[in-house]
C-alpha cells in the first residue's frame, strides 16, 4: 500500500516528524508499505523543494510560497495537496490537524474522498492548549481551533498519542472503534559515550551528573531553579547538564540564577544537539529530572524526550502528570512526583544519587520497560490493522 503522511512543518529542527513519523514510515515500510513524507519546510527553509531519504523514508519538502505565513497559506496548502496527489497514495495520514498540513487534509477530504484520511494528534492545539504557548494572531488561532475540530469528526481513522487525547477527541463525537491509541515509542539505538561528553565539557571524574533534557516550556521556571538551588545544597560536587533550548532564552535566565545562588561552575548548557549526538549527551547523565506542570497542554502531551531517556538507561524522577505515569512505574521503571510540591523532586533525586545500585536497576528497568512495551515495531502493526479495520468499513466515503 501507497501511504503519504502530511507532516505539520519541517524535518529540522522541531521534533515530531523525526521522533514520531519518520520511525513509525520505516516500521510501515518494514511491514511492505511505502510510504513518502511531504512537508512544509519553513522551519529549514534550505531545503525548500528537495527531495531527501531520511531512515530510509522519503521525504518531499514543498517549495515554500511567498507572503509571509497568511499570505502563503493557500499556496502552501495547495502544493502539499498536490504532493500527495502526485504519489497516488491509497491513503493519507495527516499529523497534527492544524497549519499548512491542516489545510492540505482539508483539501484532500473535500477533493479526493475516494482516498482515505487519518489524522494523527499528539498535542491539543487549540483552547487552553498549545496555542497558549505561541503568539498565534486571533485569525489562526481561529483556524486552527476549527481545524482540530473538523478534521478529527471526517477522517476515516484518528490516531491519538496520549490518553487525555483520546478522550477529548471522542467528546468531539468521534466513536471508539475510529480511534487508536498510538503513543510515541522508541527504536533501539547503540549506548551512547557519557563519558567522552563528561570530558568534552570538563565534568570531573566520579561527580554525579544530574540532566535536564527539555525544551523548557513545560514548567514553571521558577520551580526549575528551586531545584537545582536544592540539589547543589544537597549533593556535594553536583554537576548540572542541561540538553535544549527554551522560547524565549530560559537557559540564560538559568545560567543568571545559578550565578546569583552559588552554583553556575556546576552548570553546563549544552543547547540544542545534534540527533546523532544526542545517545552521548544522554549517556553522561546519572540521573534525569522531568519537571512537568499540571496543565491541558502536558496533560494531553505525549513526552518523546521521556522515552529517550528511559531508552538510554537514565533513571528518572519525573513528575506524575498525564501520559508521564503510562511510562513510569514508580518506583520500579522511575520515580514519580506531585508537580505541585516542588520539594519532593529535589528530595527523591538526592535520595537516588546517594544509592547507585537502586539508581541502576530503575535506569535498566525503565529502558526494558520502553523497549518491551513501547516499540515502534509493535505500534506499526497495530496501526496497520487499524488501517485496514478503517478501510474495510469504508467510512471514509461519508
Amino acid at each position: 500500500m501507497k501511504i503519504v503522511f502530511l507532516a505539520p512543518f519541517g524535518i529540522r529542527p522541531k521534533g515530531t516528524v523525526l521522533a514520531r513519523m519518520v520511525p513509525l514510515a520505516a516500521e510501515l515500510q518494514a511491514l511492505g508499505h511505502e510510504v513518502v513524507i511531504v512537508a512544509p519546510p519553513y522551519t529549514n527553509p534550505e531545503d525548500s523543494g528537495k527531495i531527501e531519504m531520511v531512515r530510509g523514508v522519503t521525504v518531499r519538502n514543498v517549495r515554500l510560497a511567498g507572503g509571509g505565513r497568511a499570505l502563503g497559506a493557500p499556496a502552501m496548502a495547495w502544493r502539499m495537496f498536490r504532493a500527495a496527489c502526485d504519489e497516488r497514495p491509497d491513503l493519507v495520514h495527516l499529523f497534527k490537524p492544524k497549519g499548512y498540513g491542516g489545510l492540505a487534509a482539508m483539501l484532500h477530504s473535500l477533493l479526493r474522498r475516494g482516498i482515505p484520511l487519518f489524522v494523527d494528534t499528539d498535542d491539543w492545539e487549540g483552547r487552553g492548549g498549545m496555542e497558549t504557548l505561541h503568539d498565534y494572531s486571533f485569525l489562526e488561532r481561529r483556524v486552527y481551533r476549527f481545524q482540530e475540530q473538523w478534521l478529527p469528526r471526517r477522517a476515516a481513522g484518528v490516531t491519538v498519542a496520549s490518553r487525555m487525547l483520546e478522550t477529548l477527541v471522542r467528546e468531539m463525537g468521534v466513536p471508539p472503534e475510529r480511534l487508536l491509541y498510538l503513543p510515541n515509542c522508541v527504536v533501539d539505538v547503540p549506548a551512547g559515550d557519557g563519558e567522552a561528553v563528561r570530558r568534552k565539557v570538563g565534568i570531573p571524574a566520579g561527580a554525579p551528573v544530574l540532566l535536564l533534557y527539555t525544551r523548557f516550556f513545560e514548567f514553571d521556571q521558577v520551580k526549575l531553579h528551586t531545584v537545582f538551588a536544592e540539589l547543589a545544597r544537597r549533593v556535594p560536587g553536583v554537576r548540572f547538564l542541561v540538553v535544549g533550548k527554551g522560547r524565549h532564552r530560559e537557559e540564560e535566565l538559568l545560567a543568571a540564577v545559578a550565578e546569583k545562588n552559588g552554583f553556575a561552575d556546576s552548570l553546563t548548557v549544552a543547547g540544542w544537539v545534534e540527533p546523532n549526538e544526542l545517545p552521548d549527551w544522554l549517556a553522561a547523565g546519572d540521573l534525569a529530572l522531568y519537571p512537568f506542570a499540571d496543565t491541558l497542554v502536558n496533560r494531553t502531551k505525549c513526552p518523546a524526550k521521556l522515552t529517550e531517556l528511559m531508552r538510554a538507561g537514565v533513571p528518572v524522577v519525573a513528575d506524575r502528570v498525564g501520559e508521564i505515569a503510562e511510562y513510569v512505574v514508580s518506583g520500579e521503571s522511575g520515580v514519580l512526583c506531585n508537580p505541585d510540591d516542588w520539594r519532593e523532586m529535589a528530595l527523591r533525586a538526592a535520595e537516588l544519587i546517594a544509592t547507585p545500585d537502586l539508581r541502576k536497576r530503575i535506569g535498566a528497568a525503565g529502558r526494558e520497560r520502553v523497549m518491551t512495551r513501547f516499540a515502534w515495531r509493535d505500534a506499526a502493526v497495530r496501526l496497520n490493522g487499524f488501517y485496514s479495520a478503517q478501510i474495510g468499513k469504508g467510512t471514509f466515503t461519508r
